[in-house]
């Protein structure tokens, strides 16, 4: 598909002529020589029962440019790490499997958790914190990728791609995230991307006036995208969040650090498909909405550090601004699916759009309610500062449990 679409603040690259991957891989490969590339993996136990991580393994041992691949896996027995031992195995890239529920991470997380400076909550953040702390530690790579394990259409093209902007030595990009499309079973998907933070980065500007920052998140056509890549560099300064607003807390880092024109966004997929949660949980409380509200959170209170006047009463006003920019996009998404031959089910979009409008409420109340909250986890240079031998021991553990 030819798209040029360039207006935002950040450079889009676009999958104008289905170029090989293996030319792409080719050029890696010589890339490889002057910047050495790695892949972080953060993955529950659970995913490797699954056959989408099955195939992200078996593309990934084709790949020929990867000096390290670090996997982080949560929630797993001493039985299970070593099926996950046996079940990387065949990758024939050096790799190492943190097991992040072992007795020797366990030990330096509350090491750590004792001064204030471990993860306060389980989940995705915390893997990848601690994968971004062992890839450091390690020193083996100059640029790395991040994508999840739940990619159902996953091909070795994307990782390509990802990589690509910030591994080629003659460009000065030192972020990259992935964007696609989300169509499986002929209907749109991306529910929280398209229907929340599209039409609240909008209510956003409409309400506490327009920015750079916002400009900036509203310049990535998929900013929820768990793929991206960054010079390893960039890991010792990032504040990642412990929640579900990981990815907006990333983008929230990279712009605080660099320079917008030092990021770019890359068409990474045609076809892209992961696995789906519900609106709610059976208490009510999880699923997508759950994730909503901790990305709103996390949008307000990026917004707060950067002086932005955030009241009770404008919860009121950003929920009915958001509410019509979201049902304005319900029915450009629904002619769109109808010229494009989807099913359309506007009665679910339109839940979906109510149940986002209440947690912008509850985000806002729980962001009043503990205005003084560090919502981010201790970046690495912060938490070498304290302990200057983290990263010999962090390094030590990881490998004594991966022997």
């Amino acid at each position: 598909m030819s798209d040029f679409y360039q207006n935002g603040v950040v450079a889009n690259f676009h999958n104008l002529t289905k170029r090989r991957t293996e030319d792409l891989e080719e050029e890696l490969l010589a890339f490889s020589q002057r910047r050495k590339m790695g892949l972080i993996l953060p993955s529950l136990f659970s995913e490797l029962e699954r056959p989408a991580l099955t195939k992200i393994v078996d593309e990934l041992t084709q790949v020929p440019y990867l000096e390290e691949i670090v996997i982080g896996l949560d929630r797993a027995t001493k039985d299970q790490f070593l099926y996950a031992q046996e079940f990387f195995s065949r990758l024939p890239q050096r790799h190492r499997i943190l097991w992040n529920d072992g007795p020797r991470l366990t030990a330096i997380d509350q090491k750590l958790k004792a001064h204030g400076l471990s993860p306060t909550q389980l989940g995705k953040g915390r893997n990848v914190w601690f994968c971004t702390g062992y890839t450091l530690a390690s020193d083996r790579t100059d640029c790395v990728a991040l994508h999840d394990c739940d990619i159902v259409t996953y091909e070795r093209s994307m990782l390509a791609r990802l990589l690509y902007p910030v591994a080629n030595p003659t460009f000065q990009y030192i972020f990259s995230k992935g964007y696609y499309s989300r169509i499986a079973d002929q209907k749109l998907n991306g529910r929280v991307c398209r229907l929340l933070v599209s039409p609240l980065l909008k209510a956003l500007k409409t309400v506490y006036g327009d920015s750079e920052f916002l400009e900036y998140l509203s310049s990535f056509r998929y900013a929820l995208s768990g793929e991206f890549a960054m010079r390893t560099r960039v890991l010792n300064s990032v504040k990642l969040p412990s929640d579900w607003g990981l990815e907006i807390g990333v983008l929230s880092e990279v712009y605080r650090n660099y320079s917008p024109k030092r990021s770019c966004q890359v068409d990474i997929s045609d076809n892209y498909d992961h696995k789906h949660q519900s609106l709610t949980t059976a208490d009510g409380m999880g699923g997508l909405k759950r994730m909503s509200c901790d990305i709103i959170e996390s949008l307000l209170r990026k917004l707060a550090t950067m002086g932005v006047n955030i009241t009770h009463d404008s919860f009121r006003v950003l929920k009915a601004t958001y509410y019509r920019n979201a049902l304005d996009l319900v029915d450009i998404y629904r002619h769109d699916a109808e010229m494009n031959g989807l099913k359309f089910d506007q009665h679910s979009e339109e839940v979906a759009v109510e149940l986002f409008a209440q947690c912008i409420i509850e985000a806002g109340q729980a962001f009043m309610a503990k205005p003084n909250e560090q919502p981010f986890i201790p970046s690495w240079s912060r938490v070498e500062s304290a302990f200057p031998q983290i990263f010999q021991e962090l390094y030590d553990a990881v490998e004594e449990d991966n022997l």
